[in-house]
């Protein structure tokens, strides 16, 4: 009983668009983790004796109001270049999934790093010449090993036409 979402591996230019902006909204959401409010728990499912799903954290319908418009205003700000304004919205759901997800488990516990590189990481990720590489260098090495260990990816393998 997952979350239904599988991640696909993307093709051409969206590889690099979803790869620099999701990077972006984590390391946003890395900065800014301990001032984020978490609202209260979600319901298990009626009648179900199961563990519940928890790929999504609590849910982003269940982060208080003020998580879900701070995502909401990143997810327009991320997402500026011409070939990509509708990413966000493409992949909507997932986004607020991870983003949930983040929240909910405040990133491991770890501290946060808004003042040491809020303005940098802001001027990297609304640029539309900088590469994503260069924002996952922003990244300390307990956040790369919490985010490789966390990121609700499935290795997938090739299709045989392919």
């Amino acid at each position: 009983a997952g979350s239904g979402w599988v991640h696909t591996a993307p093709t051409g230019h969206l590889i690099h668009a979803m790869q620099r902006s999701s990077k972006c909204l984590a390391a946003l959401v890395l900065a800014t983790v301990t001032n984020i409010r978490l609202a209260a728990a979600v319901s298990l499912r009626a009648g179900a004796h199961q563990e519940p799903d928890v790929a999504c954290g609590k849910g982003f319908e269940n982060l208080v109001k003020g998580s879900q418009d701070y995502y909401a205003t990143a997810s327009v700000k991320l997402w500026t270049h011409p070939s990509h304004r509708m990413d966000n919205a493409t992949f909507e759901k997932e986004f607020q999934c991870w983003f949930a997800s983040m929240c909910t488990t405040k990133c491991g516990g770890l501290p946060s790093q808004a003042e040491g590189r809020k303005e940098k990481l802001t001027k990297a990720c609304t640029s539309w010449t900088t590469d994503w590489l260069k924002v996952w260098k922003l990244f300390s090495t307990e956040e790369l090993r919490w985010f490789k260990q966390n990121y609700p990816a499935e290795e997938q393998e090739a299709d045989a036409d392919e």
